[in-house]
């Protein structure tokens, strides 16, 4: 539940699973909506409080939305509404909608939360791209900054 780095398996029901070159050509062939995954930085433990911490930036595929920590093995309420409420606002409550789930190579949180989005949610076209900006950096595809959709965007 709380180590997400960790080998995945290969495959996950109801959702299509993306190479590299598979996602280019989805994002090239059709609108496509990409969400990170990847959990918030958190500030080290050790990191005495009197010092300033700034959380490492995060690079994205390019026109990406980050959600993070939508996909650990258990959601509070709060955050698995975060998810659904945001899912629903950038797909245009279309659950058809070409949806592409990614997080790092070696990622739980996407295998996770492409998992949620299929079969928890009802979303038709969940597809998994296992390798994340791994992958696609190890291709020598672009990267963009990004920041993380605010939790408190969540309406109550």
């Amino acid at each position: 539940m709380s180590e997400f780095r960790a080998p995945v398996p290969e495959s996950l029901p109801s959702v299509s699973t993306l190479t590299t070159e598979q996602l280019q050509q989805l994002i090239a062939e059709q609108t496509v909506l990409l969400i990170d995954v990847l959990p918030t930085p958190v500030k080290p433990k050790d990191r005495p409080d009197h010092l300033l911490w700034f959380p490492p930036e995060r690079s994205n595929i390019p026109e990406s939305y980050w959600l993070p920590n939508v996909g650990f093995g258990a959601l509070s309420a709060e955050l698995d509404r975060y998810f659904r409420e945001n899912l629903a606002r950038l797909s245009e409550q279309d659950k058809t909608l070409a949806i592409v789930i990614y997080c790092l190579a070696d990622c739980w949180m996407s295998w996770n939360a492409a998992r949620r989005a299929a079969i928890e949610y009802g979303y038709t076209n969940i597809y998994w791209y296992p390798d994340g900006t791994t992958g696609w950096e190890a291709q020598q595809l672009p990267l963009q900054q990004s920041q993380p959709i605010p939790l408190d965007d969540v309406e109550e």
